[in-house]
């Protein structure tokens, strides 16, 4: 792919997930776009895209935590997109969506930090 193609395809990507997470139709609020920055990823660079759901499925496995798995994702696919030598507008996209992403998870990063953000298959801890 040319260089200036590389550059195209990555207008899509922010696009996808500001789309998602700033929806129009709701008034500007919607999800975490971590799902979105995964079907982005996956079509984009799949290597990349498939290290980041390795991870998540993992990190859900082991901690029932939806929330600090997408984030775990989101950074995986950051060092994935550098050690996987990507071309670099692939970069660039995958870091702003990567950071992107976790920060709209400021709210669970807080519950994390105070040990009250629920886990898949059981009630939510009290606040």
């Amino acid at each position: 792919m040319h260089t200036w193609e590389s550059w195209a395809v990555c207008l899509a990507g922010p696009a996808a997930l500001f789309g998602r997470g700033r929806s129009v139709w709701l008034a500007f609020t919607g999800g975490k776009s971590a799902a979105t920055g995964l079907g982005v990823l996956l079509g984009l660079a799949w290597p990349v895209g498939f290290g980041a759901a390795v991870i998540w499925g993992l990190t859900l496995a082991v901690f029932r935590i939806v929330s600090l798995s997408s984030m775990l994702a989101a950074l995986t696919a950051i060092a994935l997109v550098f050690g996987l030598e990507q071309p670099l507008p692939y970069r660039l996209l995958v870091v702003a969506g990567g950071i992107y992403v976790v920060l709209r998870h400021r709210a669970n990063i807080q519950r994390l930090l105070a040990g009250t953000e629920p886990r898949l298959g059981h009630s939510s801890p009290k606040s």
